[in-house]
């Protein structure tokens, strides 16, 4: 086990290497980098700031210098650069590091990375790493109540269905358990707003970040309180949308133990129902549950806190890595994948060692051959 412990973690770097290249090379050929959003930005100010000035007349002389410009920088690949003088937009090329071949960007971005020097920020004028760990609490406050959660919620009700597998409760259960499949925890958070968050019945929770204003000025009693007053509705919402796949994983899981030849046994034995289920099916059930947990936990911190961040106003590390992507903002896009790359692959790492020490018989080592 320790060999095998050994080279998981030797194929974390290469691993990482893989996942940052093939999304380098994808937004290479991507259009609109942020040297073409910041001279489409200046472009648009300085066409506003001459309509405003000259009115109609002005407006039409700017057109005119415009194309008459446009002749000396015609050779620039960039639209929006028409207009500007060739010189300032490869001071912006080299400003932005984009003067030099993609292969040397890449590879001083990767020997950077090998000191968490994830670089700076094109349009926030801060380190991404700063960034990262300014953002990172949000991601983990509603990643990790919202797994807690539906783990607690989800495995006492997929053995209640299993246990009382075909009766009412087991039909009204499987109900719920397809809404919550069926309808995205967005769309849930949208009706929490409008049930309890004043948009149109109760006003009992806050619509917008995780703390009050006042937050400093509290009790340490009432800033706990606070901060799963706050905490409420996006958790629930990520709740509901995220138990249905762990209920009905941890269902049939059992179901497929409680069938195995060893449980008639035990029964046999004269063993109390209550022994037969949590004495020897729960260990064996729960590989498949444990296996999930990071992806669980992952999808949480991450891609299923994104829309949810963004209907609370929560600013956390899903939407600073999707504001990076729309601005093109790319150490951030770059070091946001980096650390959620890194975490997945620590996650899954720490769900095969749990494996093991659950089931001690599941060796992984012995799959190396």
């Amino acid at each position: 086990m320790y060999a095998y412990f050994l080279r998981r973690l030797a194929l974390i770097p290469l691993t990482l290497l893989g996942i940052i290249a093939i999304n380098f090379a994808i937004v290479q050929i991507a259009p609109g980098g942020p040297v073409e959003q910041l001279l489409a930005q200046l472009r648009h100010t300085a066409v506003s700031a001459t309509a405003r000035v000259g009115g109609g007349e002005g407006v039409e002389a700017g057109r005119g210098g415009g194309a008459a410009q446009s002749g000396n920088s015609g050779a620039s690949a960039y639209r929006g650069a028409q207009g500007l003088d060739p010189a300032f937009i490869a001071e912006l090329n080299r400003q932005f590091g984009f003067d030099q071949p993609a292969y040397v960007r890449f590879g001083r971005m990767i020997g950077d990375y090998l000191t968490f020097n994830l670089g700076k920020s094109y349009f926030r004028d801060r380190a991404v790493l700063d960034l990262v760990l300014d953002k990172l609490p949000v991601s983990i406050s509603l990643g990790v109540w919202s797994t807690l959660l539906i783990y607690v919620i989800s495995i006492p009700l997929g053995i209640a269905k299993a246990v009382r597998d075909g009766s009412r409760f087991d039909v009204l259960s499987s109900a719920a358990v397809i809404i919550g499949y069926a309808i995205p925890a967005f769309l849930f958070a949208i009706l929490l707003i409008i049930l309890f968050a004043g948009g149109r019945y109760l006003d009992w929770f806050p619509l917008r970040g995780l703390i009050s204003d006042n937050w400093t000025d509290l009790s340490w009693p009432a800033r706990i309180a606070d901060y799963f007053w706050h905490l409420t509705l996006p958790v629930t919402a990520m709740v509901i949308g995220g138990f249905a796949s762990l209920t009905m994983l941890t269902k049939n899981a059992f179901l497929d133990e409680i069938n195995k030849q060893y449980v008639v046994t035990a029964r046999a034995k004269g063993l109390s129902e209550h022994r037969v289920l949590y004495g020897h099916v729960f260990r064996n059930a729960m590989l498949l549950v444990i296996a999930g947990f990071p992806a669980t936990l992952v999808n949480m911190l991450f891609t299923g806190s994104l829309l949810i961040e963004v209907i609370f106003s929560l600013d956390g590390l899903g939407l600073l890595g999707f504001e990076a992507v729309v601005k093109r903002d790319y150490p951030v896009m770059f070091g946001t994948l980096y650390m959620f790359s890194l975490i997945g692959l620590l996650l899954n790492l720490i769900s095969d060692l749990t494996y093991h020490l659950i089931d001690p018989r599941i060796d992984f080592s012995a799959r190396s051959g």
